[in-house]
């Protein structure tokens, strides 16, 4: 479905700009996991008063991070760093491993867990599966937070992380009849695939979930990415650099058939020369990434070309996940 973008020029445009249509994916930008853990830290914010602290960045985005900053929010990486207090302290989006709450609980700490549900449900059946007998490996990029998170619900060497194709080739189990698999909530979907192909390939026994674990809102975004690639002489991602959602967007903005994609934390960062002579530009947001930020890049744009923004759609999302239980009276206020 494609609809034709009602806003205006917001400055005036001289008559030699050149002409330039714009691409707007559809979905873009946040996902419910994300937009919940951003409440979590504003309602804790609102309820308990400042300082709330929140282990690692809320989610990947400096924007978010530096916004919910300047409200009274500390982040540090470990919990060592936060002192004695009564203060809230918030588990990050991606999740944590099982000895980030239980220090939290032995220290007395009031913890409010953000961990998108998604990656619970990866953690629930990463546990189930080694409580069934299984050796669990783990499709995902190693020192992301969620797969740190991920690999520490299980005992230290229970889980072994598959990076590659290379890897599915190469890795030696203990019994290749006890074996399941699990995967990274925001990786490439293509990528995942045929990971799991080369896996399976060797390992017909391998087990699998039952429902893909790549995200809705990673998929989509990549679908609507897809769909856009072939027509776009540029893509712009809008997105952190340690966003793993936001990196696959790029890549599969490639492959698809984009001559270039970059990835912008915001429109600061444009390089002007990239984008000389182009008649078509593409523009996403990766699943951390707030719509401001592509609104004020779609304005730069506006300012130097005549341009038609379309919004390319190819799915609709309305998922909402509920907040700690601590939280919702004050969300429903």
């Amino acid at each position: 479905m494609v609809l034709k973008d009602e806003l205006k020029p917001t400055r005036f445009e001289p008559a030699e700009a050149e002409p330039l249509t714009i691409y707007l994916a559809a979905p873009r930008g946040f996902c419910a996991g994300v937009d919940r853990a951003i409440q979590i830290v504003e309602l804790a914010l609102a309820k308990y008063g400042a300082p709330v602290y929140v282990r690692h960045e809320i989610v990947h985005n400096r924007y978010v991070v530096e916004n919910l900053r300047s409200k009274g929010a500390i982040f540090v990486e470990e919990l060592d760093e936060i002192p004695d207090t009564e203060a809230p302290i918030v588990f990050s989006a991606h999740g944590v491993p099982k000895s980030v709450p239980e220090e939290a609980s032995r220290r007395n700490m009031f913890h409010l867990d953000a961990t998108c549900p998604l990656v619970t449900k990866v953690h629930v059946e990463a546990q189930r599966q080694f409580l069934s007998g299984n050796e669990v490996l783990l499709i995902g990029h190693e020192g992301h937070p969620e797969v740190v998170g991920t690999m520490g619900q299980l005992p230290e060497g229970a889980v072994t992380l598959i990076e590659t194709v290379e890897d599915a080739r190469t890795f030696t189990p203990r019994d290749p009849e006890m074996l399941a698999c699990t995967t990274q909530t925001t990786l490439s979907v293509d990528d995942t695939k045929e990971i799991l192909e080369a896996l399976k390939a060797r390992f017909p026994a391998l087990r699998v979930p039952t429902k893909d674990d790549i995200c809705y809102a990673t998929t989509n975004r990549q679908e609507a990415v897809k769909s856009i690639a072939p027509k776009c002489d540029r893509m712009i991602v809008v997105g952190s650099p340690n966003s793993s959602n936001s990196q696959r967007l790029v890549e599969v903005a490639l492959r698809a058939g984009c001559p270039q994609a970059v990835l912008l934390q915001g429109v600061q960062e444009i390089d002007w020369d990239m984008f000389d002579g182009i008649g078509s530009l593409g523009i996403t947001a990766g699943a951390s990434a707030p719509e401001v930020l592509v609104d004020e890049i779609i304005d730069a744009f506006r300012a130097r070309f005549r341009a038609d923004v379309e919004t390319v759609t190819t799915a609709q999302e309305n998922i909402s996940f509920k907040l700690p239980r601590p939280l919702r009276e004050n969300a429903a206020s």
